[in-house]
């Protein structure tokens, strides 16, 4: 049995997905915020918890674990905070004293992880961050702060909707994060090759991607550092796309919210825009910024609206994410071109199956549960396989259906 200390509890995500994983415990939980610690203690009952500033705590204070999991506070950090990064002399997420009232209530430091492993020495030690972390002026210190202590470690870069559903079901979220990965020095290297299924259309088959980073590059984001090619390197090495579990997957449907025309406050000017720039690229029920978009310039045309088929956007602790949707029209039963845009999706079996076959694959039978649909127009021609029930996994045979 391995044992785990969170110290970055929250809700229990973090927990949950350790403890889904055979044979590991979640032993202690601490965090600064009483409500934090009362929602975790009501999923985790029989963890120890603490609430306190990690900064301030004695490490000895909590039993030895095998496993630290350490979330350092990462608004600082983030490009979403809408800051410029602090320049050199100036203070950062990482110091003692920050003059930001939020990141003085920070969860854990970054220099609390290794005071934390130096008084344990735990087996291994596993911190997630933004990516943008790397680019604290301190990073290498860090790490080397960790070598000494008889640590080596690798870092990997994952967004959240390509996590392998091994017993949860995927993240139907767009969430690209860095997790630096520190074992102890003359153990074995962990397994830490991630490689999730994609349907290659030159090979036509389904296989496990791998991680391809650009030159240069050995941490960023999906599709701007790294993309995922055909592992079939000698003859293919085609880049691919991850299968994903859609926004549409965890909409609740019948809560049909409140239409544009009857709020009391009307929409701003830049809301307005991102709806009407949704309804003409998507044309169908689609997710958008509703505030706080701090990254679109006057006059670039950007606006932020994703269709809800594709998995969300990174989601922040600000409410800021809206759900457009057509009114009306949820008794049509009769069939529609896929040139046409979706019809308004209820909680009813709403996902069609729009697959183009080859006369050749015309008898093949059809994979159960599959719900096919083709991407938008004017993105990259594949295929990919949503599904209605959230904790299964994309059926392997729906990578047939292709263009």
């Amino acid at each position: 049995m391995y044992t785990m200390t969170d110290l970055f509890c929250g809700a229990g995500g973090s927990g949950l997905g350790a403890t889904s994983v055979p044979g590991v415990e979640l032993r202690m939980a601490a965090n600064h915020s009483p409500r934090a610690i009362e929602t975790h203690e009501t999923n985790f009952p029989d963890c120890k918890h603490d609430c306190a500033d990690i900064s301030q705590v004695v490490p000895r204070r909590y039993e030895r674990t095998n496993i630290l999991w350490a979330s350092p506070e990462c608004t600082n950090h983030s490009i979403a905070k809408g800051r410029r990064r602090a320049a050199p002399g100036q203070a950062s997420l990482f110091d003692d004293e920050v003059p930001d009232h939020v990141a003085e209530r920070s969860r854990a430091t970054m220099w609390d992880v290794p005071r934390f492993a130096e008084a344990h020495r735990y087996d291994v030690v596993i911190v997630e961050n933004v990516v943008d972390a790397v680019k604290w002026e301190p990073f290498r210190a860090w790490l080397l702060a960790m070598d000494s202590y008889g640590y080596d470690h690798h870092i990997v870069s994952l967004n959240s909707m390509h996590a392998p559903a091994i017993a949860a079901p995927r993240a139907p979220q767009s969430r690209d994060r860095m997790y630096v990965v520190f074992w102890r020095k003359g153990n074995p290297r962990p397994n830490l090759d991630i490689r999730p299924q994609a349907y290659c259309p030159a090979c036509d088959m389904v296989v496990e991607a791998v991680q391809s980073f650009k030159p240069g590059r050995e941490v960023g984001r999906y599709r701007q550092q790294y993309v995922y090619r055909c592992p079939r390197f000698a003859k293919c090495k085609t880049v691919v796309e991850p299968f994903a579990l859609p926004a549409a997957a965890v909409i609740d449907w019948s809560n049909q919210g409140q239409r544009i025309g009857d709020r009391d406050k009307p929409l701003s000017d830049k809301t307005l825009a991102r709806i009407e720039a949704g309804l003409a690229r998507y044309g169908r029920p689609m997710t958008f910024e509703a505030t706080g978009n701090t990254f679109v310039r006057p006059g670039s045309g950007y606006a932020r609206a994703w269709p809800a088929d594709w998995p969300t956007a990174t989601l922040t602790t600000s409410h800021t994410r809206a759900l457009l949707v057509p009114s009306g029209g949820t008794r049509n039963e009769d069939a529609r071109p896929v040139g046409e845009p979706f019809r308004t999706r209820t909680t009813s079996e709403w996902e069609a199956c729009w697959c183009r076959w080859r006369a050749a694959r015309a008898n093949r039978p059809r994979p159960p549960g599959c719900r096919c649909a083709r991407r938008p127009h004017g993105t990259r021609r594949r295929w990919w396989c949503p599904t209605t029930r959230p904790a299964s996994r994309t059926p392997p045979t729906c990578g047939r259906c292709r263009r």
